[in-house]
């Protein structure tokens, strides 16, 4: 008897929190933010955090090969004394800060690089040829390193357990999917993460409630006749006029068949077929990908796709396989940003940054990002972090170009607001459930 009012009241409990807005933040929280910001400025944190991040940059690996990655950021999680689980996801780590019982919130940092030569002249040129942190991974691991060292240091003040996510393969591999597989997020009760943008000064940061990114997933189609001499193209079947016919049909797709009001996107951006100016080849291989903001209109598109390639293969007499790589490069959903999360975002990164600094009509962008997954799980909150290069005369370069140059200034920035969000979320999480405890007592 005693067992059932035990859980009796907890179901109480829970269900009021569920219908309780858990997010404004007191006094406390904001002189917590203020502090974190400072502390991550401090020269024995920032000079850190720069260290490992030009270390990381030296060394790219890409998805599910960042081996050496892993090694560094376990040998900097000893230092702090922060237990951790690994290998999960073949080189991802998970880290634990705080009580090691419920709540748990987490903080994501993605690992990968890219197959991109480095093109900047600087003492900390990627080592490897071909490959290169173009997409500020190497800042994310940075930021969250910095993070888990400043909340080591207050670890006696965080109500619940910080689980630090350092996530391999981002970059088309999935890897936050085999996270989420392998169960280390179980217990997960929200998630944040974010990403250096190069576009946005540093000390601003951007974001909205809602889809911020869009989901997507790869095609590559094999369009097969018959290869012959192309100065007697009856005795053939073109591929390459069957290709050309397939890419013109796919255009259909988006702009006769979907609403213009609901954004969608499919290129090919892949087109390979015979290499000699007399010989009509026996195949060609198309490639491409496609992107929309909900989960039913991508898996409509990849329909249309595969009939489209069939179909008007068929009608040129060639046939055609179709590979939407569901193993390799899992489809990814769009991201969907909580709207309670984003309340606490406001409330912490206005009161970190100046509400002046804070974007909140971020435009919704085509790229896909496999946070996305935990999102589709947990409630997740996903924000871009300023990193503008501080001379006016360099052009931006882009993220995933062989040009991008990372702004270390805005590291600790990076580094605060993980530290901040985490210990806001976990104080007001525990503030409500004292709150609810205690209202259920007076009836």
């Amino acid at each position: 008897m005693c067992s059932f009012k035990k859980w009796f009241h907890l179901f109480i409990i829970f269900h009021a929190l569920a219908a309780t807005p858990i997010f404004s933040l007191t006094d406390s929280s904001d002189q917590h933010s203020t502090n974190f910001l400072d502390i991550a400025k401090k020269a024995e944190v920032f000079d850190w955090m720069v260290k490992i991040r030009r270390k990381i940059h030296e060394n790219p690996e890409l998805g599910y090969e960042e081996f050496k990655t892993s090694e560094v950021i376990r040998a900097e999680l000893d230092k702090l004394s922060i237990p951790y689980q690994h290998p999960v996801a073949v080189t991802g780590v998970i880290g634990f800060i705080g009580t090691g019982s419920s709540p748990f919130v987490a903080l994501r940092a993605d690992m990968d690089a890219l197959p991109v030569q480095e093109m900047v002249e600087w003492e900390h040129k990627s080592k490897v040829a071909g490959k290169m942190h173009a997409c500020g991974h190497d800042a994310h691991v940075a930021m969250l390193l910095g993070a888990a060292k400043i909340l080591k240091q207050h670890e006696k003040e965080i109500h619940g357990t910080v689980v630090l996510v350092f996530q391999p393969a981002e970059e088309g591999g999935g890897g936050a999917k085999k996270i989420l597989d392998g169960g280390a997020l179980n217990n997960v009760t929200a998630i944040f993460g974010l990403h250096v943008l190069p576009t946005i000064p540093v000390g601003e940061v951007s974001s909205k409630a809602g889809a911020v990114l869009a989901g997507g997933a790869d095609f590559e189609a094999i369009i097969r006749g018959k290869g012959g001499h192309a100065a007697i193209p009856q005795l053939s079947i073109d591929p390459v006029v069957a290709a050309s016919n397939v890419v013109i049909s796919l255009q259909n797709i988006v702009s006769r068949e979907a609403d213009p009001l609901d954004p969608q996107v499919l290129t090919v951006s892949k087109f390979q077929g015979g290499g000699t100016f007399n010989v009509i080849p026996d195949s060609v291989t198309i490639g491409g990908t496609f992107r929309a903001f909900s989960t039913e209109r991508l898996e409509q598109l990849k329909q249309r796709i595969e009939q489209v390639i069939i179909g008007e293969a068929a009608v040129q007499r060639c046939n055609a396989s179709v590979n939407f790589f569901d193993e390799e490069k899992p489809l990814y959903p769009p991201t969907i940003n909580d709207g309670d999360l984003h309340k606490l975002f406001v409330d912490v990164a206005g009161n970190l940054l100046g509400i002046n600094n804070v974007i909140t009509n971020m435009q919704p962008d085509m790229a896909s990002e496999d946070f996305a997954f935990y999102q589709e799980v947990i409630a997740g909150y996903y924000f871009a972090l300023g990193m503008k290069n501080g001379s006016a005369d360099e052009p931006v370069q882009p993220l995933h170009s062989p040009y991008l140059v990372i702004n270390e200034d805005g590291l600790p920035y990076g580094a605060a607001l993980h530290a901040s969000l985490v210990t806001c979320y976990l104080t007001k999480y525990q503030h409500n459930i004292a709150k609810v405890e205690g209202k259920h007592h007076d009836q």
